[in-house]
């Protein structure tokens, strides 16, 4: 987000003569947290959002992007909505925000879950699979995304056997319930529309114990997860990505950041650790810029 709010203000041609102040939050993936920001932004109690010069207005806020989740999305939206502040959200996918009655002031650079729906029905029909189980998370994501799986799938021809929802912070007697729906069902394909937090949960509690392999159909925002690798039953599950490419200067940009701004704030130390699989700390500043250099 630094980067492409730094690349719009250096750039003659993308907003010539303005110049973008921001405040990142981070929700935490959490509703509550989210709705929290919301309330402070519509009513600009944050005294500086941009620290720059000839920076106008610094408290009122023009726009909005986020948030990933569709849940904290449409919360926001009911909030900040009313008072017409634009919300771009670059992963809310949920088919429910296209709805402009509800959400006039919502916009996103992804497409909705309505065409995934359909696109993973065609998929499974496509491999002959006429009969398969299908578990979601149990939020605006899951239940909506597959309301239009089981949809698109009864047109194809494609019978399903249970669906059942369910959330990483139900009581684990309920996640052991929807392991043993799966473990004990006739389908040999589960379709999964879940969120990564979900269905690693679930995984979790399915690989205490050894059962018939699955084949596993995942949506986007869990199929190309690296982290479900570890999961062996899960080799082989297929689903579709969110389209990948290549940001020109971003690469220069991250490796452009020194250790001392690194570790001056939380989230790049973070990203830092994860990206470099190391531990930032001030005695291995030498060999950290000897790696990355």
């Amino acid at each position: 987000m630094i980067f492409a709010i730094e690349e719009i203000n250096n750039s003659t041609e993308l907003l010539p003569g303005i110049k973008l102040g921001y405040h990142i939050y981070d929700s935490c993936a959490s509703v509550p947290a989210t709705v929290h920001v919301a309330f402070q932004l519509s009513n600009a109690l944050d005294p500086v959002f941009y620290t720059g010069n000839n920076c106008s207005q610094s408290g009122m806020v023009m726009a909005v992007v986020g948030e990933s989740a569709s849940s904290p999305s449409i919360s926001m939206s009911r909030i900040i909505g009313p008072f017409n502040i634009p919300q771009v959200s670059h992963f809310a996918t949920c088919a429910c925000l296209s709805d402009k009655q509800q959400y006039p002031n919502f916009f996103r650079t992804i497409p909705s879950d309505h065409f995934q729906a359909d696109a993973l029905a065609k998929l499974v029909k496509h491999f002959g699979w006429t009969w398969i189980g299908a578990v979601r998370s149990d939020s605006d994501y899951g239940n909506n995304g597959m309301a239009s799986f089981l949809d698109a799938a009864h047109r194809e021809g494609i019978c399903v056997e249970y669906s059942i929802s369910f959330d990483w912070n139900h009581p684990r007697s309920w996640i052991q319930r929807v392991a043993d729906v799966i473990r004990r069902s006739t389908a040999m394909v589960v379709v999964a529309f879940t969120s990564p937090g979900d269905i690693r949960i679930l995984l979790k509690e399915l690989s205490l114990e050894p059962f018939p392999p699955r084949q596993w159909i995942g949506s986007e925002a869990w199929v190309t997860d690296p982290d479900m690798l570890r999961f062996s039953f899960c080799a082989g599950a297929i689903g579709f990505g969110i389209q990948k490419s290549v940001i020109p200067g971003l690469r220069d940009f991250l490796l452009d950041l020194s250790p001392s701004k690194v570790s001056a704030s939380p989230v790049l130390t973070e990203f830092w650790e994860d990206a470099f699989n190391c531990r930032l700390g001030k005695s291995e500043t030498v060999w950290l810029i000897f790696n990355i250099g």
